[in-house]
């Protein structure tokens, strides 16, 4: 009985040291999540619980496609309003509504953290009431799980610098308990220099790797189960791009093997598919803003070797004209930008109801006075046109 109780103590202990990091780098509480054991930083204790990615889903009765979000939490909160998301106090709002994210939310931005912590409230959340949110792997998260750090801000090193400070006191704490395990030491193995790096860096960036190499504490949390590339009803989504090859490898195999190498299964580097200008994160053949440039036949090979499938929804390249579509709207572009890390974009998400009406939702002002559709939502439904001059195009 003396030996529950130490052991019931021990993880109440954890818990609310757990939380208390949390909160001191997060600035929220995450409501309790029906997963046994979310927080879970250790490989052993996630990999046999986790049940295989879903690849594949049905179409929900509204699914909410949003960009590229790079480190910018008010541009994304403003995103998630358009669509009815979130409420005024940043809750869940959405009810039974699908949303996907499309990844990149590292890079550029001061709010990197804010946003992995902000996202998984909202999954939690929204689980309560029917609803989902699904983030995916873009190649900003794949270039910092590998240590290339070429988009960091000196803000989002500072971001990671305060996490590690409060993880290490978190680590202390529970090393006090005799009855935890003690916790592992997130440098171990982590050079102290850095040839072409600032001296005065050099701490933050070692806190950068602890958290997001494979096994790292933030990757292996809040990236591990990411999806790489999804099918919901007929719409396929991917960061980048997918090819013929990449399909004949297998959606579900690149999945899990993405999975395993976050969670320090599979080595330092990424598989050979999230690499290079081919790559299902890197690729921007159906993305490039003139749609004649788009590489249209090889578009319609890949969608009609998915069952189902009738269109690719991509970020990873700016459209500055906004949402849109090419290849007959096919391809469906969804990176605008809006990250003040990136061209301060005007916030707009992507609409979809049950497999076929697509609509964008947007901030843009200069459509706001335009006739609509007869619902009041903030955001405005237009018809997704082809790149160019864009034309607002109501459905009636």
């Amino acid at each position: 009985m003396e030996e529950e109780i130490c052991r019931d103590l021990s993880l109440l202990l954890s818990s609310f040291v757990d939380t208390f990091v949390d909160f001191s780098v997060g600035g929220l509480f995450l409501p309790q999540s029906s997963n046994p054991n979310p927080n879970s930083s250790s490989v052993a204790d996630t990999l046999p619980s986790s049940p295989h990615l879903a690849t594949r889903l049905p179409a929900p009765d509204r699914l909410i496609a949003v960009g590229d979000l790079h480190g910018d939490l008010q541009k994304s909160k403003e995103a998630l309003r358009l669509a009815g998301l979130i409420d005024a106090s940043d809750r869940w709002a959405g009810g039974t509504a699908t949303v996907v994210q499309i990844g990149d939310v590292l890079d550029r931005g001061g709010d990197e953290l804010k946003i992995l912590y902000f996202l998984e409230k909202l999954k939690r959340e929204a689980e309560k009431s029917g609803g989902t949110i699904i983030t995916m792997n873009g190649n900003h998260e794949v270039m910092n799980v590998e240590g290339d750090f070429r988009y960091v801000t000196e803000e989002g090193l500072d971001e990671f610098r305060v996490w590690a400070d409060w993880y290490c006191i978190g680590n202390a704490m529970k090393s006090l308990c005799d009855g935890l395990e003690n916790p592992k030491d997130p440098f171990f193995g982590i050079p102290f220099k850095f040839l072409g790096v600032k001296e005065e860096l050099y701490h933050s960036i070692r806190c950068r790797i602890a958290a997001l190499r494979p096994e790292g504490p933030i990757s292996v949390r809040f990236l591990s189960e990411n999806q790489t590339v999804l099918v919901v009803g007929d719409s396929v989504f991917v960061h980048g791009g997918l090819l013929p090859k990449h399909v004949f490898y297998g959606l579900e195999r690149i999945n899990e093997e993405v999975r395993d190498w976050i969670n320090g299964l599979r080595g330092r580097f990424s598989p050979d598919y999230l690499r290079g200008r081919h790559s299902v994160v890197w690729l921007r053949k159906f993305s490039h803003e003139l749609a004649q440039n788009c590489d249209c036949s090889t578009l319609e090979h890949v969608l009609a070797t998915i069952p189902g499938a009738k269109r690719m929804i991509m970020g990873h390249t700016i459209q500055e004209t906004g949402i849109n579509g090419a290849c007959g709207n096919r391809a469906i572009r969804i990176d605008v930008g809006m990250s003040r890390g990136c061209i301060d974009g005007l916030p707009e998400v992507l609409e979809i109801k049950g497999n076929s009406e697509l609509r964008v939702l947007t901030s843009n002002p200069s459509y706001r006075n335009e006739p609509l559709a007869v619902d009041r939502k903030e955001g405005l439904g237009l018809l997704l046109p082809e790149p160019g001059p864009r034309p607002v195009q109501v459905k009636v």
